[in-house]
C-alpha cells in the first residue's frame, strides 16, 4: 500500500504542472511550493528552536490560531513555521505576523519530508483538524518528534475505520496525542486501539470568542444599516445556489425596508458582476464605495467583494444565512453565532459538530429550498420574541464551549 500511495504522489507531482498551464488555483499550489524550501533555508537557521503548524486552508487557520498565539505569548523566542496545503489558505495568509514562517507544505514525498523536517527540525508539531500525510507522519514518528491533532474530528466513514484502512491506520500511530471534538471521535480512535485522546471540545470557539473583544466597527454597515437600526440579513460565505435563493428573495419578497449584506465564498470579478447585475433592488458594490462620498441612503444590498471583512461584518445582522450548504458543506457558523445571531444554513452540514449541535438547541434552522428560506426568515424577521431567544441561545453555546486551548496546553506543557 504504501509503494501504490508513494506511486500516486510521484505521478500527481510529474502531472499538476500541466494542469497548472489551464487552472489558476492549482498553479498557485505548484508555484508556491517550488519556494517552500528557500523559504526555511532563509527563516530558519538550525539553531532556532521551533514549533510546527500545519494547516489545509483558512478554516483550519482560524481553528488553529488560538494554539498559535498561545505559543507565541508562552514562547517568545520560539520560532513558528506555519505550513498550508491550499492556496485558499495561504493567499490570504501568507502575510500573517505571529508565523516566523509561512510556506505551502511541500508535497508527501519521503524526500520532501526528510528534507523538510530537517531544516524545521521542530521541537512540537500541531496539526489541525485533520490532514494525515503519511510520509510526513511516517518520519515524525521515526525520529520521535512530538505530534498533536488539534481540534480533531472523526466520522465512521473515514477509511481509518474500514477494513481496508491499515494503512492509514498505521500514520494515526505517529500522533503523540488526540485532542478531539466530541465523544464519538475518542470511541471511534479506542475501536482501532489508539486510546491516546481528549475530548477537549473545538479551538474556534476560543477563537470566535475573541472577536467581541475587538473594534468590530465598519464604516460603510454603520450607515448601510443606520447605527444597527435597520433589520439586516447578512449572507456569509455564499455560493451560486445559496445567491440563487438569496436573490429570487431580494427581487420578488424582500421588504425595502430590510438591508441585505451579501459576501460571497467567491469573489472573482465575472461572479461578482454576475450577482450584482442579477439583483433588481437598490445595490452596491464593496469595491465601488468611497467613504464620504458614496451615498447609501438608498440602498437596500450591499455586495462585499473583498476578503477578511465578514467577521465583522456579522456584528451587523440580525439574521445571518451562512452558505455552503447546498454545495460541498456550510461554512464556519461560529462567527455569527459568537454575535448571537440566529443562523440559517442549507441541508449539507453533517460532518460539522458545530451545526448539528445549534440545531438541536433550535438557533441554526436548515432549509431545503426556498420556500422554507422566505419561511424562517420571515417568522425571524416578524417575531423579536422568537428572535430575542435564539440569540441568547447562539451566544450561550459559544461561551459554555471556550476553553479547549486551555486543557490543551495544560495537558502538554503542565
Amino acid at each position: 500500500m504504501l509503494f501504490l500511495y508513494n506511486l500516486l504522489i510521484h505521478i500527481a507531482v510529474a502531472i499538476l504542472p500541466i494542469i497548472a498551464l489551464f487552472n489558476a488555483k492549482i498553479k498557485l499550489f505548484v508555484q508556491g511550493r517550488q519556494a517552500s524550501f528557500s523559504i526555511l533555508k532563509q527563516k530558519i537557521n538550525p539553531a532556532d528552536r521551533v514549533f510546527w503548524i500545519h494547516v489545509a486552508s483558512l478554516g483550519e487557520y482560524e481553528q488553529g490560531l488560538p494554539i498559535t498565539e498561545e505559543l507565541k505569548k508562552r514562547f517568545p523566542t520560539h520560532k513558528i513555521v506555519l505550513t498550508f496545503f491550499s492556496p485558499s489558505g495561504y493567499e490570504v495568509k501568507k502575510n500573517n505576523t505571529l508565523a516566523d514562517a509561512t510556506l505551502y507544505l511541500p508535497m508527501d514525498t519521503k524526500k520532501n519530508a526528510k528534507t523538510f523536517l530537517k531544516l524545521v527540525h521542530p521541537e512540537k508539531v500541531f496539526f489541525v483538524k485533520y490532514e494525515y500525510w503519511p510520509n510526513y507522519l511516517d518520519q515524525l514518528k521515526k525520529q520521535s518528534i512530538e505530534t498533536y491533532l488539534i481540534s480533531g474530528i472523526f466520522r465512521p466513514n473515514q477509511v481509518f475505520f474500514k477494513w481496508y484502512g491499515g494503512f492509514y491506520r498505521k500514520a494515526l500511530t505517529a500522533f503523540t496525542y488526540f485532542f478531539v471534538q466530541n465523544q464519538q471521535s475518542k470511541e471511534l480512535l479506542s475501536s482501532i486501539q489508539l486510546n491516546n485522546s481528549e475530548v477537549v471540545g473545538d479551538t474556534r470557539f476560543d477563537r470566535v470568542s475573541q472577536i467581541l473583544e475587538n473594534d468590530n466597527t465598519l464604516p460603510f454597515l454603520e450607515e448601510l444599516t443606520q447605527g444597527k437600526t435597520k433589520q439586516t440579513l447578512l449572507v456569509g460565505s455564499s455560493w451560486p445556489q445559496d445567491e440563487k435563493i438569496i436573490v429570487d428573495y431580494i427581487n420578488q419578497t424582500a421588504d425595502s425596508e430590510l438591508k441585505i449584506v451579501i459576501a460571497p465564498h467567491n469573489i472573482k470579478p465575472e461572479q461578482i458582476k454576475q450577482l450584482y447585475e442579477s439583483i433588481q433592488k437598490p445595490k452596491q458594490l464593496h469595491s465601488n464605495y468611497i467613504a464620504g462620498t458614496t451615498d447609501l441612503s438608498q440602498t437596500q444590498v450591499y455586495i462585499i467583494d473583498a476578503y477578511s471583512l465578514l467577521t465583522k461584518a456579522y456584528s451587523y445582522a440580525t439574521i445571518a444565512y451562512v452558505g455552503g450548504g447546498f454545495g460541498a458543506g456550510i461554512h464556519n457558523i461560529l462567527e455569527a453565532a459568537t454575535f448571537g445571531v440566529p443562523i440559517l444554513i442549507g441541508p449539507n452540514y453533517k460532518k460539522f459538530q458545530e451545526a448539528k449541535d445549534l440545531i438541536q438547541l433550535g438557533s441554526c434552522i436548515v432549509i431545503n429550498n426556498e420556500d422554507d428560506f422566505i419561511n424562517n426568515l420571515s417568522k425571524l424577521l416578524t417575531n423579536d420574541v422568537y428572535r430575542c431567544e435564539l440569540n441568547d441561545i447562539s451566544s450561550s453555546f459559544i461561551l459554555a464551549n471556550k476553553a479547549a486551548t486551555k486543557k490543551i496546553f495544560k495537558h502538554i506543557f503542565n
